[in-house]
Protein backbone atom coordinates (compact mmCIF):
# COMPACT_ATOMS: atom_id res chain seq x y z
CA UNK A 1 0.00 0.00 0.00
CA UNK A 2 1.31 3.53 -0.68
CA UNK A 3 1.53 5.86 2.21
CA UNK A 4 1.45 9.29 1.83
CA UNK A 5 4.85 10.77 2.36
CA UNK A 6 5.52 12.31 6.31
CA UNK A 7 6.00 15.24 5.73
CA UNK A 8 2.54 15.49 2.83
CA UNK A 9 -0.42 17.92 4.27
CA UNK A 10 -4.36 17.93 3.63
CA UNK A 11 -5.21 20.68 0.86
CA UNK A 12 -6.51 23.78 2.25
CA UNK A 13 -9.65 25.25 2.03
CA UNK A 14 -9.05 28.42 3.64
CA UNK A 15 -9.57 30.25 0.49
CA UNK A 16 -12.78 28.68 -0.39
CA UNK A 17 -14.30 29.28 3.07
CA UNK A 18 -13.25 32.96 2.86
CA UNK A 19 -14.58 33.42 -0.64
CA UNK A 20 -17.89 31.41 0.95
CA UNK A 21 -18.15 33.62 3.86
CA UNK A 22 -17.27 37.21 1.85
CA UNK A 23 -20.25 36.31 -0.19
CA UNK A 24 -22.49 35.54 2.93
CA UNK A 25 -21.51 38.93 3.78
CA UNK A 26 -22.16 40.66 0.64
CA UNK A 27 -25.35 38.87 0.83
CA UNK A 28 -26.68 40.42 4.59
CA UNK A 29 -25.40 43.78 3.85
CA UNK A 30 -27.59 43.84 0.47
CA UNK A 31 -30.11 42.37 2.65
CA UNK A 32 -29.86 45.07 5.59
CA UNK A 33 -30.21 47.90 2.81
CA UNK A 34 -33.11 46.36 0.56
CA UNK A 35 -35.02 44.68 3.55
CA UNK A 36 -36.54 48.21 4.97
CA UNK A 37 -36.69 49.75 1.38
CA UNK A 38 -38.75 47.09 0.19
CA UNK A 39 -40.70 47.01 3.29
CA UNK A 40 -41.10 50.89 2.94
CA UNK A 41 -42.33 50.95 -0.53
CA UNK A 42 -44.70 47.72 0.28
CA UNK A 43 -46.36 49.46 3.01
CA UNK A 44 -46.68 52.82 1.53
CA UNK A 45 -48.12 51.06 -2.00
CA UNK A 46 -50.83 49.41 0.61
CA UNK A 47 -52.29 52.84 2.01
CA UNK A 48 -52.18 54.33 -1.26
CA UNK A 49 -54.15 51.31 -3.17
CA UNK A 50 -56.18 51.13 0.38
CA UNK A 51 -57.52 54.74 -0.17
CA UNK A 52 -58.04 54.46 -3.68
CA UNK A 53 -60.31 51.58 -3.97
CA UNK A 54 -62.29 53.02 -1.11
CA UNK A 55 -62.49 56.93 -2.78
CA UNK A 56 -62.43 56.35 -6.55
CA UNK A 57 -65.64 54.84 -6.80
CA UNK A 58 -66.81 58.43 -5.12
CA UNK A 59 -64.92 60.23 -7.80
CA UNK A 60 -67.19 61.69 -10.75
CA UNK A 61 -66.25 60.17 -13.79
CA UNK A 62 -65.25 63.73 -15.38
CA UNK A 63 -63.09 64.35 -13.07
CA UNK A 64 -61.46 60.28 -12.54
CA UNK A 65 -58.19 59.92 -14.74
CA UNK A 66 -58.70 56.42 -14.68
CA UNK A 67 -61.98 57.23 -17.18
CA UNK A 68 -60.17 58.89 -19.77
CA UNK A 69 -56.37 58.22 -19.42
CA UNK A 70 -54.95 54.82 -20.85
CA UNK A 71 -52.64 54.07 -18.08
CA UNK A 72 -53.72 53.41 -14.35
CA UNK A 73 -52.79 56.38 -12.52
CA UNK A 74 -52.22 55.41 -8.37
CA UNK A 75 -53.32 57.86 -5.63
CA UNK A 76 -55.86 59.79 -7.13
CA UNK A 77 -57.83 58.95 -4.92
CA UNK A 78 -55.43 59.77 -2.05
CA UNK A 79 -55.26 62.92 -3.47
CA UNK A 80 -59.35 63.79 -4.53
CA UNK A 81 -59.20 62.78 -0.37
CA UNK A 82 -56.76 64.89 0.75
CA UNK A 83 -58.40 68.32 -1.03
CA UNK A 84 -61.93 67.00 0.15
CA UNK A 85 -61.05 67.27 3.56
CA UNK A 86 -59.03 70.67 3.23
CA UNK A 87 -62.29 71.80 1.67
CA UNK A 88 -64.07 70.90 4.21
CA UNK A 89 -62.24 72.21 7.05
CA UNK A 90 -62.63 75.69 4.73
CA UNK A 91 -66.07 75.60 4.87
CA UNK A 92 -66.28 74.59 8.52
CA UNK A 93 -63.95 77.37 9.75
CA UNK A 94 -67.03 79.75 9.18
CA UNK A 95 -70.14 80.50 10.99
CA UNK A 96 -72.50 78.94 8.01
CA UNK A 97 -70.55 75.43 8.32
CA UNK A 98 -70.20 75.09 11.98
CA UNK A 99 -74.05 75.77 12.13
CA UNK A 100 -74.16 72.44 9.72
CA UNK A 101 -71.83 70.99 11.79
CA UNK A 102 -73.85 71.16 14.80
CA UNK A 103 -76.86 70.34 12.83
CA UNK A 104 -75.52 67.40 11.57
CA UNK A 105 -73.94 66.21 14.84
CA UNK A 106 -77.18 66.95 16.39
CA UNK A 107 -78.95 63.86 13.66
CA UNK A 108 -75.93 61.90 14.38
CA UNK A 109 -76.68 62.05 18.17
CA UNK A 110 -80.38 60.06 17.78
CA UNK A 111 -79.15 57.17 15.73
CA UNK A 112 -78.31 54.33 18.05
CA UNK A 113 -74.68 52.67 18.81
CA UNK A 114 -73.41 55.13 15.71
CA UNK A 115 -73.93 57.88 17.68
CA UNK A 116 -71.58 55.97 20.77
CA UNK A 117 -68.71 55.67 17.63
CA UNK A 118 -68.58 58.63 16.67
CA UNK A 119 -68.76 60.64 19.82
CA UNK A 120 -65.82 57.91 20.82
CA UNK A 121 -63.83 58.50 17.51
CA UNK A 122 -64.10 62.18 17.69
CA UNK A 123 -63.02 62.32 21.06
CA UNK A 124 -60.05 60.65 20.15
CA UNK A 125 -59.22 62.72 17.19
CA UNK A 126 -59.46 65.65 18.48
CA UNK A 127 -57.45 64.63 21.32
CA UNK A 128 -54.40 64.00 19.18
CA UNK A 129 -54.83 66.97 17.15
CA UNK A 130 -55.11 69.40 20.08
CA UNK A 131 -51.86 67.43 21.85
CA UNK A 132 -50.20 67.41 18.60
CA UNK A 133 -46.49 66.85 18.99
CA UNK A 134 -46.92 66.80 22.65
CA UNK A 135 -47.92 62.99 22.91
CA UNK A 136 -45.32 60.65 23.63
CA UNK A 137 -42.58 62.91 24.20
CA UNK A 138 -40.61 60.77 26.90
CA UNK A 139 -39.87 57.02 27.44
CA UNK A 140 -39.55 55.20 30.70
CA UNK A 141 -39.58 52.07 32.75
CA UNK A 142 -41.31 50.53 35.20
CA UNK A 143 -41.39 47.20 37.13
CA UNK A 144 -44.60 45.29 35.38
CA UNK A 145 -45.46 42.77 35.88
CA UNK A 146 -44.19 42.01 38.82
CA UNK A 147 -41.03 43.88 41.21
CA UNK A 148 -37.88 42.76 39.56
CA UNK A 149 -39.01 42.30 35.84
CA UNK A 150 -38.80 45.68 33.90
CA UNK A 151 -40.97 46.79 30.66
CA UNK A 152 -40.84 49.80 28.42
CA UNK A 153 -43.36 52.43 28.36
CA UNK A 154 -44.26 55.15 26.46
CA UNK A 155 -45.33 58.69 28.62
CA UNK A 156 -48.31 59.78 27.82
CA UNK A 157 -49.87 62.43 29.92
CA UNK A 158 -50.83 63.47 33.47
CA UNK A 159 -54.13 61.50 34.78
CA UNK A 160 -56.51 63.47 34.74
CA UNK A 161 -60.83 62.45 35.85
CA UNK A 162 -62.05 60.27 38.58
CA UNK A 163 -59.29 58.13 38.11
CA UNK A 164 -56.85 60.49 39.12
CA UNK A 165 -58.94 62.00 42.14
CA UNK A 166 -58.99 58.59 43.28
CA UNK A 167 -55.88 57.45 43.14
CA UNK A 168 -54.72 57.60 47.03
CA UNK A 169 -53.41 60.82 46.71
CA UNK A 170 -50.84 59.93 44.63
CA UNK A 171 -49.90 62.26 41.18
CA UNK A 172 -50.31 59.29 38.18
CA UNK A 173 -49.43 59.16 35.07
CA UNK A 174 -51.08 57.38 32.14
CA UNK A 175 -48.69 55.01 29.92
CA UNK A 176 -48.87 52.91 27.42
CA UNK A 177 -47.40 49.47 27.36
CA UNK A 178 -46.23 48.40 23.99
CA UNK A 179 -46.14 44.75 22.68
CA UNK A 180 -43.46 43.51 20.59
CA UNK A 181 -43.01 43.37 17.67
CA UNK A 182 -46.11 44.95 16.80
CA UNK A 183 -46.24 48.49 19.16
CA UNK A 184 -49.33 49.66 18.00
CA UNK A 185 -51.31 47.26 20.42
CA UNK A 186 -50.21 47.51 24.29
CA UNK A 187 -52.25 47.99 27.39
CA UNK A 188 -52.84 51.31 28.50
CA UNK A 189 -51.79 51.46 32.29
CA UNK A 190 -52.01 54.00 35.36
CA UNK A 191 -48.43 54.41 37.13
CA UNK A 192 -47.53 56.90 40.05
CA UNK A 193 -45.11 59.04 39.04
CA UNK A 194 -42.34 58.35 41.54
CA UNK A 195 -42.61 54.44 39.98
CA UNK A 196 -41.23 55.62 36.37
CA UNK A 197 -37.61 55.88 35.43
CA UNK A 198 -37.32 58.19 32.67
CA UNK A 199 -35.08 57.71 29.93
CA UNK A 200 -32.87 59.18 28.20
CA UNK A 201 -33.99 57.41 24.69
CA UNK A 202 -36.30 59.39 21.89
CA UNK A 203 -39.39 57.91 21.08
CA UNK A 204 -38.24 56.77 17.74
CA UNK A 205 -35.34 54.68 19.39
CA UNK A 206 -37.59 52.86 21.74
CA UNK A 207 -40.03 52.17 19.17
CA UNK A 208 -36.97 50.22 17.65
CA UNK A 209 -36.11 48.07 20.63
CA UNK A 210 -39.33 47.66 20.75
CA UNK A 211 -40.13 45.87 17.16
CA UNK A 212 -36.42 44.01 17.21
CA UNK A 213 -37.59 42.57 20.38
CA UNK A 214 -34.41 43.90 21.76
CA UNK A 215 -31.80 43.23 19.07
CA UNK A 216 -31.54 46.56 18.19
CA UNK A 217 -30.54 48.50 21.59
CA UNK A 218 -29.82 52.48 20.72
CA UNK A 219 -26.61 54.15 22.07
CA UNK A 220 -26.82 55.45 25.65
CA UNK A 221 -25.83 59.09 24.64
CA UNK A 222 -25.93 60.33 28.39
CA UNK A 223 -22.59 58.12 28.94
CA UNK A 224 -21.16 59.61 25.14
CA UNK A 225 -21.54 62.81 26.47
CA UNK A 226 -20.07 62.58 29.75
CA UNK A 227 -17.18 61.22 27.78
CA UNK A 228 -17.09 63.90 25.38
CA UNK A 229 -17.38 66.62 27.79
CA UNK A 230 -14.51 65.17 30.20
CA UNK A 231 -11.79 65.21 27.13
CA UNK A 232 -12.85 68.43 26.54
CA UNK A 233 -12.00 69.59 29.97
CA UNK A 234 -8.89 67.85 29.97
CA UNK A 235 -7.94 69.15 27.06
CA UNK A 236 -8.73 72.67 28.29
CA UNK A 237 -6.89 71.82 31.93
CA UNK A 238 -3.83 70.79 29.87
CA UNK A 239 -3.96 74.06 27.82
CA UNK A 240 -4.03 76.14 30.69
CA UNK A 241 -1.14 74.69 32.34
CA UNK A 242 0.89 74.82 29.28
CA UNK A 243 0.50 78.61 29.18
CA UNK A 244 3.16 81.07 31.00
CA UNK A 245 1.62 82.81 33.47
CA UNK A 246 2.16 86.84 32.66
CA UNK A 247 -0.30 87.55 35.30
CA UNK A 248 2.61 88.64 37.72
CA UNK A 249 5.52 90.75 36.50
CA UNK A 250 8.88 88.73 36.20
CA UNK A 251 10.79 90.40 39.40
CA UNK A 252 14.02 88.78 38.35
CA UNK A 253 14.09 89.72 35.17
CA UNK A 254 17.29 92.95 35.16
CA UNK A 255 16.53 96.23 33.86
CA UNK A 256 17.64 97.61 30.38
CA UNK A 257 20.36 100.13 30.34
CA UNK A 258 18.26 102.77 28.36
CA UNK A 259 15.54 102.26 30.82
CA UNK A 260 18.15 102.54 33.95
CA UNK A 261 19.82 105.82 32.71
CA UNK A 262 16.05 107.33 32.19
CA UNK A 263 15.05 106.68 35.54
CA UNK A 264 18.24 108.20 36.30
CA UNK A 265 16.99 111.35 34.61
CA UNK A 266 13.57 111.37 35.97
CA UNK A 267 14.84 111.32 39.60
CA UNK A 268 17.78 113.89 38.82
CA UNK A 269 14.95 116.21 37.92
Amino acid sequence: MNQPPPNHQPPHHGGALTFGRRLTNYFLTGFVIAAPLGIAIYVTWWVISFIDDLVKPLIPPAYNPDKFLPVHVPGIGLVFAVVVIMILGFLTANFVGRALVQFGESVVARIPFFSVVYRSVKHIVETVVAQGSKNFKQVGIIEYPRPGLYALVFVSTTTKGEISVKAKGEEVVSVFLPTTPNPTSGYLLFVPRNQITVLDMSVEDAAKLVVSAGLVAPDYQQATRKLVEDAKKSGATKTEGSKPDVSKPDAAKPASPKRAARKRREAAE
